[in-house]
């Protein structure tokens, strides 16, 4: 319950910088359009997002045949769970990965790559599957989702802001109603990216941690799904992913390079913090 207030509140704050932003570039008129702009790709995100990245990483329809292994344990997971069966997909590469998408437990997906299929012994699968269905049973699929559309958003406004300043439409200070005129602008084209970026980050890493918890619980093996991101997260640096950063955080290890100060910036939770709470969790049990 403290990890869902506090994405609330997270998605309160990115939907408020989108508001702002829109009312330094342009007033009253700016936060509605800002806002209808946000709702709308939102809108398009809700609907079309799970078959955009479904198909930026040519994730191909599996059947039951051709993955009896991986049918058997979606198939008992998500009777545990009470959530209807997912689509499966596979993603034709050679680095073990894993996620899930789709607007609700009624339309989700989950996808796993060939390289994971191959290192992974049955209790570390499980643990993997197990934590994909936390996050559509959670809906964190929808929520992630959000919240890098937003991120986006704000991005996309920051820059308008920013051209709008150097270009004088930004309206002057002394304008009534204004919102800050063009030094207001420039100091939001500069803050406002990062700070979506950093509530971006902190939703993103509060809902694995999350479902690593709701996953170890769900398979009822801690210690597989901590098995798994040892072996995930070592491969990942040895061979990442060709990814995009906006769907970085789909992945449940992330599946760019990320050492030194990038890891600061990346949208999953450190990996030793994350299978230290695993095994906490098995020796609890």
């Amino acid at each position: 319950m403290g990890n869902l207030f506090k994405t609330a509140v997270l998605l309160a704050a990115l939907t408020s910088l989108v508001v702002l932003i829109g009312e330094v570039v342009g007033g009253q008129q700016g936060m509605l359009i800002a806002f209808i702009f946000a709702v709308a790709m939102n809108f398009g995100a809700y609907w079309f997002s799970d078959r955009i990245v479904l198909a930026m990483y040519r994730a191909q329809p599996i059947e039951e045949a051709q993955a009896p292994d991986v049918y058997r344990v979606v198939r008992r997971l998500t009777t545990k769970a009470g959530i209807p069966m997912p689509r499966v997909y596979l993603i034709p590469n050679d680095t073990p990965n894993a996620f899930a998408t789709g607007r609700s437990p009624q339309h989700a997906a989950v996808a796993v790559t060939e390289g994971i299929l191959r290192m992974l012994d049955d209790d570390e699968l499980e643990g993997v599957l197990a934590h994909e269905l936390s996050h559509v049973k959670n809906r964190d699929t929808l929520i992630m989702t959000i919240a890098a559309t937003l991120a986006g958003v704000i991005t996309y406004l920051a820059h308008m802001a920013q051209w709008a300043a150097i270009f004088g439409g930004g309206r002057r200070d002394d304008e009534e109603g204004s919102g800050g005129g063009v030094i207001g602008a420039l100091l939001m084209a500069i803050l406002a990216p990062i700070a979506a970026m950093l509530i971006q980050l902190a939703i993103s890493r509060a809902r694995e941690f999350q479902a690593d918890a709701s996953g170890a619980q769900l398979s009822g093996r801690p210690w597989g799904l901590a098995k798994a991101l040892e072996k995930l997260e070592m491969a990942s640096k040895v061979a990442p992913m060709d990814a995009t950063p906006a769907t970085a955080h789909l992945f449940i290890v992330n599946p760019l390079r990320g050492e030194g100060l990038l890891a600061l910036f990346s949208t999953h939770p450190p990996i030793q913090g994350r299978i230290a709470r695993l095994r906490a969790m098995a020796t609890r049990s």
